[in-house]
């Protein structure tokens, strides 16, 4: 294998992998920050060794072992911890094991809980949003401050500030390396399941650049969800969230044009949805609902989702059954974003003019003045009530509203065609 392969080899494996060895690493040193390091630690042996070694048969148990090695160094110099310290090193020691590099066999079961630590300490409230985002990004997905810095167009220097200070943080702030349990975790999941889902929908239709997806962010949302729910397996809202982005994934390939040009939910070729993901995101819709009767803000965004992904052609969508359950979801969730999406589904169900009603009384909510799908919603229902000029004029709004160049190119030729037609009935008036 050629160092260029090698190298390739490593990054895949540390992709895959990572996660897994920060997480260990931090349930030894208490620290996500220390326990980061020292993961990075084993990653440069690995990018040492391997050229001239080779790849071992198990890269992620031999990281694994380096990872857990550089940790028991760590507490053995940290004299903070005594006694204890020594205490720790001596046990972890012992179960190591004599064959070198290789995972312990005993610690196995640990690593699930490992990674469910993880997860809650870099998803803990008492971050910020943005700072959650990034150091889940960072240390779950395992993607480079450069390329969080390209995902969500910020300077990359803010992007490695705001995970120092997230570490700093949740040191400063002793957050425990922990599992919270009973009534603690289930006020905390929702914070973990909210970076999911942000993370997914920044992916699934990027509010900034040239690009109207990026693909990669969907990937480890759902790659994260699917660890998750595999991890807290009797969470309806884990289940219904990965059910959710399973299905909105599926959408992917259709929802792209051949120069990277936005194709809308009913205007997509159904033919080039993932049918293996959309089967997938119907059973863990199927186990969401299994596991409660009341289903959750994400179970009821799957299941909408779902009512497409049963539809043959965008004609079958059983529109009135998706406007049921945005009435759910509004009572459960009440907030402006979800009444729009319900004026859109009452305008596909009952007609547009009983949609407009909606969406206008919508127009003085302070919440959405700068949100681009407000008037672009509101110009598609104009179109199909004959309101051209009206509709080209609420089409150039949101075109100056939205910060993503490939929507603004959607809106702006929606607004061109809406000024042509007009000319044309104008034309067709005067004769």
């Amino acid at each position: 294998m050629s160092a260029s392969e090698t190298n390739r080899a490593i990054d895949a494996v540390w992709r895959i992998e990572s996660a897994k060895v920060i997480a260990a690493v931090a349930r030894i040193v208490r620290d996500v920050g220390v326990a980061e390091e020292l993961a990075h630690d084993a990653l440069v042996a690995a990018l040492e060794q391997w050229p001239q070694s080779g790849v071992p048969r198990n890269p992620g148990a031999w990281l694994m072992a380096i990872a857990r090695r550089r940790a028991i160094d760590h507490v053995r110099r940290d004299r903070r911890f005594g006694r204890k310290a020594e205490e720790i090193a001596r046990e972890l020691e012992a179960r190591r094991g004599p064959d070198g590099p290789d995972l312990d066999e005993s610690l196995d079961d640990e690593i699930g809980d490992d990674l469910l630590r993880l997860v809650f300490t870099a998803c803990h409230t008492v971050l910020s949003t943005d700072a959650r985002i990034a150091l889940t990004l960072r240390l779950l997905c395992g993607l480079s401050t450069a390329e969080i810095a390209r995902a969500f167009l910020a300077p990359e220097a803010t992007i490695a500030q705001r995970i120092v200070r997230a570490k700093r943080t949740l040191a400063d702030e002793n957050v425990p390396f922990e599992v919270p349990r009973g009534n603690e975790l289930a006020a905390r999941l929702p914070s973990v399941l909210e970076v999911v889902y942000l993370v997914f929908n920044e992916g699934y239709t990027a509010t900034a650049g040239d690009d109207w997806m990026r693909p990669a962010l969907c990937d480890e949302a759902l790659r994260l969800g699917r660890v998750l729910a595999g991890l807290v397996p009797r969470e309806p809202e884990a289940h219904g969230l990965v059910a959710l982005m399973e299905i909105q994934a599926s959408r992917a390939s259709a929802r792209v044009g051949p120069s990277g040009e936005p194709i809308l939910l009913l205007d997509q070729n159904r033919a080039l949805w993932d049918h293996l993901l959309i089967r997938r995101g119907l059973a863990a819709l199927d186990r969401a609902g299994s596991l409660s009767p009341q289903p959750g803000p994400y179970t009821l965004q799957a299941a909408i989702a779902a009512c497409h992904a049963r539809a043959r052609t965008a004609d079958a969508t059983d529109w009135p059954r998706i406007a049921s359950l945005y009435d759910q979801l509004a009572r459960l969730v009440p907030s402006a974003v979800v009444e729009l999406n319900r004026a859109v589904a009452i305008g596909m169900a009952f007609g547009p003019a009983a949609a407009l009603e909606r969406v206008d009384a919508l127009m003085a909510e302070p919440t959405l003045r700068t949100y681009h799908l407000l008037p672009s919603v509101r110009g598609d229902l104009l179109v199909k009530l004959g309101r051209l000029e009206e509709a080209r004029a609420e089409f150039e709004r949101a075109a100056a509203l939205t910060r993503n160049a490939r929507e603004r190119e959607l809106l702006l030729s929606r607004a061109q065609a809406c000024r042509m037609d007009a000319t044309k009935d104008q034309i067709f008036a005067d004769h």
